[in-house]
């Protein structure tokens, strides 16, 4: 067992419905706040904070339990008004958390298994966990060992294959369209769940021109604002479908809203690309009897996602054995941390006797036998240091360090050796 005190909440979609979740979210300028506040708290460190539309969770070391402090923290800078413990849970241990950061990076907790965008998000948060310094050296070292493991993972599984969501099979359905065209320009008709996953997803992934179109307009305002992208009124809808490549529809209604009729009145001077999220269908089927005119319903991007879910699926066991792997060989590192002070004490008192013992011969010998000395003296303290450094590192596998760390304390004075150096 690890006796860092790493400790962890998640609030996520497994626990919390997404009206929770808006509110929690926590943007880059949030979470950068946070810290900040929290980097003061009289023993805290390694503070790491991941907020995305499925979850929102805290990660800190500490001898103290501060769950209550921060939670409370976020509800006030959020202004929420509802009880946040029903909803944030607790780790019950080290490993547990470590265990659970390294699934939720590698998109194994994702809502859609394998998000293909978890690891970026870890990224930047680690970024500004750096950048505030809180981030010390077990931090930097589980954040390394989970980019690695997520690279082999993309490396020797087909765990990152395929877009297996609607809003990712249709990005990558827009992307292929849009490499095909010199200036792309796409128009989002609807803002609702999918639609709005649709318009998120395209601000990390697209290059091009994106207008956004919604009965509500001050929804669209708001989700443009977000992604810096652009909005029109709805009664201009007929004039942004002439001037869009690439039409993505995912309106809620009960007969089509783009249809054969509409787009006669539209001059087609290339290709036209609708995509028909909705369910009923809000593009007619028949507008690809006019020539330029391509369509793609959710059916046929919900077979393409669903193929790429299975092979996800069936790569999760060998993504479960590289990580086990990873953990493995970070718990090793974490338990060998543990041992480190020991080993140092030890060096210290061993260096302070060859010390001593110069000291005392220095003036009967010659410079050049000086240093002759000072090079074997040196030589045999690593040779004696070295065989219990590798008693301690293999007691720490068998989770015995304890006992072989209170012998040496006790043989070689350690603690007092230490105390009366830090002194001086």
């Amino acid at each position: 067992m690890i006796q860092y005190n790493f400790k962890g909440l998640t609030l996520s979609y497994k626990n919390a419905p997404v009206t929770i979740r808006e509110r929690v979210a926590l943007s880059e300028k949030d979470i950068q706040f946070l810290v900040e506040k929290w980097k003061n708290l009289e023993d805290i460190q390694d503070i790491f904070v991941i907020s995305t539309c499925n979850r929102t969770e805290l990660y800190y070391a500490s001898e103290n339990n501060y769950d209550t402090l921060l939670i409370k923290d976020i509800k006030i800078y959020k202004k929420i008004d509802f009880n946040l413990t029903d909803y944030f849970i607790p780790f019950d241990s080290t490993e547990h958390t470590i265990s659970h950061l390294f699934a939720v990076a590698l998109g194994l907790e994702s809502q859609v298994i394998g998000d293909l965008q978890i690891i970026n998000q870890v990224k930047k948060s680690y970024q500004i966990s750096a950048d505030l310094n809180v981030a010390g050296a077990f931090l930097h070292r589980l954040l390394h060992s989970i980019f690695f493991t997520n690279k082999k993972v993309t490396q020797e599984t087909s765990f990152r294959t395929g877009a297996a969501s609607t809003s990712y099979a249709s990005v990558a359905l827009i992307d292929d369209f849009a490499s095909q065209i010199q200036t792309p320009q796409v128009l989002i008709v609807g803002i609702g769940e999918i639609g709005t996953d649709v318009v998120k997803n395209l601000k990390d992934n697209f290059i091009g021109k994106v207008t956004i179109i919604n009965r509500t307009a001050e929804k669209a305002r708001q989700l443009a604002e977000e992604t810096n992208f652009e909005y029109v009124m709805w009664e201009n809808l007929a004039t942004e479908i002439e001037k869009a490549d690439i039409i993505v529809s995912s309106v809620a209604k009960n007969e089509p809203l783009i249809t054969k009729k509409l787009l006669e009145k539209i001059k087609i001077h290339s290709y036209k690309y609708f995509i028909d999220l909705s369910m009923p269908r809000s593009v007619e089927a028949d507008i690809e009897d006019i020539s330029g005119v391509i369509l793609y319903n959710i059916d046929q991007i919900q077979s393409k996602a669903d193929e790429a879910l299975q092979k996800r699926i069936v790569a999760i066991p060998d993504v479960k054995a590289i990580m086990n792997q990873s953990l493995t060989e970070f718990y090793d590192w974490s338990k060998e941390m543990e041992i480190s002070p020991t080993i140092q004490k030890l060096k210290n008192a061993l260096e302070q006797i060859r010390q001593e013992e110069l000291d005392r011969y220095s003036k009967k010998i010659t410079e050049n036998e000086m240093q002759l000395v000072e090079q074997i003296t040196k030589n045999m303290m690593q040779k004696i240091i070295k065989y219990p450094t590798l008693q301690l590192k293999a007691a720490c596998k068998r989770g015995e360090a304890d006992t072989l760390i209170e012998v040496l304390s006790d043989l070689f004075n350690l603690e007092k050796n230490n105390q009366e150096q830090n002194v001086f």
